[in-house]
């Protein structure tokens, strides 16, 4: 099938057999993360952050169009590193064709070159080997290869190729990628959904073999805030697209202005577009009948949204309106009732579940930033893999003053929390004591290793006992107890630290519990070492050593 221009609708399908081909693959690609613990895995992040973009997206003929919703939403959606990166080649993809109701082989070289260019822009400190790398080589290697009469699928036939070629390479550019003898996870990711487009465009539709599911769920309605005492002075959000129709049931006059004049009668926040046959309509009304009324003289809904606004505002009210402002709100992310309690109990004012296993996306942060009353945010992430999605939410919280320290384990924002003054309205200097509070912390994680790996001259085993200092493998023992004293020993002035804090697991064992500290009290009699129940899975001990 030689496909010269495609529109918005070819895009989503595109898209949509893009997204069954990465959920296909999802396994495959989680087991080439080649760290020793799960840490949200790649596929798992980058099929949810394309499911809910998908989700988002108002499908339109138009591409410009459908590629700004579908970009929204996936900038919100994004979760983990190679979702934020996904997200910001797609934000450059539309920016490129923001005004093209069709793509030709031009506007499709263009986007994607705008597309990796973006992308590296978004990273401070750009990683060769990853995907980046094959975004960026599979165009440049092509783009003079692409003229007026190239197909579009030939065009997405050689970028898969080169990117391919440059998937073999990934080890070379990246030593982690060499050590472990695998090849970029996220990389061969971003190369399965353009694979997957391609595969459309030749006929072959992709059976993921499971559910796709973008993990945000549509949230639940509390009927509490609105009964038969509320009054009604919002109305409602009204949002749909009209397919207009041909027939004798049908009137064949449609104006688009003399709709939207019709429209301004019984509503506000107007926003109409037509699209050829189609229309799309969003506003705000306290009586959707009349406007559903006109509208079908002209033709019948393709989607339709009707949501009670009141609720939305007596939420808001709720959550907000009685507490009084707070010159500065702290949200942290974590994951354990017992690390949820202890972080609200240290002045948490939003606390998200959230962690290695299921990392945050960007929408729960900017979710989060709306329930909060405060001139200014502070966020915790609290997991290195977390930190560019809440740096992107920061961004996108338009009028919101939002902080995002870099704090890669619950550690870290203990200590940070610790050294918050909360009695201060002085939000500039309860800032800047916060990044003082973990600037020197160091972060000891003890597990038990889920794949062999290797790290510079370190290996371990599946099942071995290992610990993480600062989030790189430290030491390999046979015992938990062990490994942990001894990774302690290589902190650097240990003998010094006055303060240490161990958070216990899920599986808490008293008994290696009263031995770790039996030992501890013996090497450092000058440290404070203190036992909190943080009920965190994967890590049986998380150690924070200020």
């Amino acid at each position: 099938m030689a496909t010269r221009k495609i529109n918005g609708v070819n895009l989503d399908q595109m898209l949509n057999n893009g997204l069954a081909n990465l959920a296909k693959h999802e396994d495959e690609l989680n087991r080439l993360n080649v760290f020793p613990v799960p840490d949200g895995d790649t596929g798992t992040n980058m099929r949810m952050t394309l499911a809910h973009a998908l989700e988002s997206a108002s499908v339109s003929d138009h591409a410009g169009e459908y590629l700004a919703s579908l970009s929204d939403g996936m900038l919100l959606g994004a979760r983990g590193n190679s979702g934020v990166i996904l997200s910001q080649f797609f934000k450059g993809f539309y920016q490129e064709l923001s005004r093209c109701s069709v793509l030709g082989p031009g506007e499709l070289r263009n986007g994607l070159i705008r597309g990796y260019r973006i992308a590296y822009r978004a990273v401070i400190n750009p990683v060769e080997g990853t995907i980046l790398s094959v975004a960026r080589e599979g165009i440049e290697h092509i783009r003079s290869q692409i003229g007026r009469s190239t197909t579009i699928d030939s065009i997405l036939a050689m970028y898969v190729a080169e990117m391919k070629k440059t998937l073999t390479f990934t080890p070379d550019m990246l030593s982690v990628l060499k050590e472990a003898g695998v090849v970029d996870s996220g990389a061969y990711g971003f190369i399965l959904i353009f694979e997957g487009m391609l595969k459309f465009l030749t006929g072959d539709y992709i059976d993921p073999g499971r559910k796709i599911e973008s993990g945000a769920g549509k949230k639940s309605v509390d009927f509490s805030l609105f009964d038969e005492n509320s009054v009604f002075t919002d109305g409602y959000c009204m949002e749909f697209i009209l397919q207009l129709m041909r027939g004798d049931d049908y009137s064949d006059t449609f104006k688009l202005q003399g709709y939207i004049d019709s429209l301004k009668k019984r509503g506000e926040s107007i926003v109409c577009v037509q699209d050829g046959t189609r229309v799309k309509v969003h506003i705000h009304t306290k009586t959707p009948a009349p406007i559903i009324h006109i509208s079908q003289k002209y033709g019948e809904f393709l989607t339709f949204k009707l949501e009670n606004m009141q609720i939305q505002h007596n939420e808001h009210d709720r959550e907000t309106g009685s507490a009084p402002r707070k010159p500065l709100s702290v949200v942290s992310v974590v994951s354990g009732e017992g690390l949820k309690k202890l972080f609200s109990d240290l002045g948490s004012d939003c606390v998200i579940d959230g962690g290695d296993k299921m990392n945050t996306s960007s929408k729960e942060f900017v979710d989060a930033f709306e329930r909060l009353n405060a001139d200014a945010i502070v966020v915790l992430p609290n997991n290195k893999n977390i930190i560019r999605a809440a740096q992107q939410a920061a961004k996108l919280a338009k009028g919101k003053n939002v902080t995002v320290l870099p704090t890669e384990s619950f550690a870290d924002g203990y200590f940070a929390l610790a050294m918050d003054i909360q009695d201060s309205d002085d939000t500039e200097r309860r800032i800047a004591q916060m990044k003082r509070g973990i600037a020197d912390v160091v972060t000891l994680s003890e597990t038990t290793a889920s794949r062999d790996y290797s790290y510079h001259e370190i290996s371990c085993k599946k099942g071995d006992q290992i610990v993480l200092k600062n989030g790189d493998l430290a030491c390999v023992a046979n015992d938990p107890v062990g490994a942990m004293v001894y990774a302690l020993g290589l902190v650097e002035g240990m003998e010094d630290r006055e303060t240490c804090v161990i958070f216990c697991g899920k599986e808490r064992d008293e008994e290696l519990n009263g031995k770790l500290e039996e030992e501890l009290s013996y090497r450092y009699p000058m440290t404070d070492v203190s036992f909190i129940d943080g009920g965190q899975e994967i890590y049986r001990w998380i150690a924070g050593i200020g």
